[in-house]
């Protein structure tokens, strides 16, 4: 019982920096920005980030869609955002968006900026999903935010490691 706790505890911590929580960095720190800023008033997805740790380390926004055919892929993202965090407070994301649909965004959050992943970096999704330590891949679903013609703002709360379970920080 303990070996089959203490294997799912290291499948659990491989998957919380892996796709899971936002695709893992390469070597090369490949990075798919937005193709142009996002126009006031134009169809675009704003997703505002707040419940950070600290005010330290690297945050990554990845947006998927339209549609969950390839929702944390590795690699199959369809834009990726990286901010260096230097202050406190929430910090925003922006991305254009060519064509109505559904789309999720995934965000990371390696808080020691050591570009591994490890039990202090954070995570979270459009929609806000619960997650687990066992299930960390929220479905679509669970995720997904529909962009029409007009801009969309959405809300997500960073998640992090509380002991075996995973959860927005008590402030």
């Amino acid at each position: 019982m303990i070996r089959k706790f203490t294997t799912s505890l290291a499948l659990a911590a491989g998957l919380l920096g892996a796709a899971p929580l936002v695709a893992q960095a390469q070597t090369t720190r490949e990075t798919r920005t937005p193709p142009r800023a996002c126009a006031p008033g134009g169809r675009s997805l704003t997703v505002t980030v707040t419940g950070f740790s600290n005010t330290t380390g690297t945050v990554r926004a990845q947006l998927y869609g339209p549609g969950p055919a390839k929702f944390l892929a590795k690699g199959a993202w369809t834009m990726r955002i990286e901010q260096i965090r230097r202050h406190d407070g929430p910090m925003q994301f922006c991305f254009p968006i060519d064509r109505p649909g559904e789309y999720a965004v995934a965000i990371r959050h390696d808080a020691n900026d050591n570009h591994a992943s490890d039990w202090n970096d954070g995570g979270g999704f459009t929609g806000n999903p619960h997650l687990s330590l066992l299930k960390l891949k929220p479905p679509f679903a669970k995720t997904a935010v529909t962009v029409g013609d007009a801009p969309v703002r959405q809300s997500v709360v960073m998640q992090y490691r509380r002991g075996l379970g995973i959860g927005p920080l008590a402030r």
